[in-house]
């Protein structure tokens, strides 16, 4: 028989980055602390066997050593890329030069992800149903941020009375009406499962604090 698949959600690992220590509050000394334990969390949760939404900003810092410890996360791992991601299609590095400077600079982009460990990157908003719902994955939410006023305005989903499942505001809610954020400082540091967030959606619009690190 073959084993129980399941496809989590999740955002903002913020790997290799020390000011999110700082900023977030999150319970480590330093980075290689919080990715050794971001790893393990994961692990923990996710089987090889399972698919991982990743809602953006993976990895910060030393890119090259940050995106290493992608490939040591379990399952089929997918991105919707994050401000803070360097293949994110609003990156200035990616939207100057030529056609052709763009073309090849965003290819190496997506290149340099793929090679660290992600089985597809989605640079746009993905429409899919969990817990039975319609539902909108995005980095962003429609509104509402973590540094008090809306940034990248231009790149949020239009809200059209659905939802949307998103990171992008580390602590600011775990749940706000419409708005679920996966992030990791929303859910102790784990993904969290597409039943879970279902059954929040089943619940209807509310508001909901982040859960403390585990």
């Amino acid at each position: 028989m073959a084993p129980d698949m399941t496809t989590y959600l999740t955002s903002d690992l913020h790997l290799g980055h020390l000011n999110i220590i700082r900023f977030c509050d999150r319970p480590f000394p330093g980075v290689g602390a919080m990715n050794a334990r971001l790893a393990e969390l994961w692990n923990e949760t996710v089987t090889p066997e399972d698919t991982v939404w990743v809602l953006g900003d993976v990895a910060l810092g030393s890119l090259d050593e940050s995106l290493a410890w992608v490939g040591r996360l379990a399952g089929r791992k997918i991105l919707v890329p994050g401000n803070h991601d360097r293949c994110w299609a609003g990156d200035r590095a990616l939207r100057t030069g030529t056609p052709e400077d763009r073309a090849r600079r965003r290819a190496a982009a997506h290149d340099r992800y793929l090679a660290a460990g992600f089985a597809e990157i989605r640079d746009s908003p993905v429409e899919t149903v969990v817990g039975g719902h319609p539902v909108l994955l995005s980095h962003f939410p429609y509104e509402g941020d973590s540094h008090g006023e809306d940034r990248h305005v231009e790149h949020r989903p239009v809200d059209r009375g659905g939802w949307v499942v998103h990171g992008h505001v580390h602590t600011s809610w775990r749940q706000r009406g419409r708005q679920v954020n996966v992030g990791v400082d929303a859910w102790g540091g784990r993904p969290v499962a597409t039943e879970t967030v279902g059954s929040l959606i089943d619940e209807g619009p509310r508001e909901l604090a982040p859960l403390p690190w585990s």
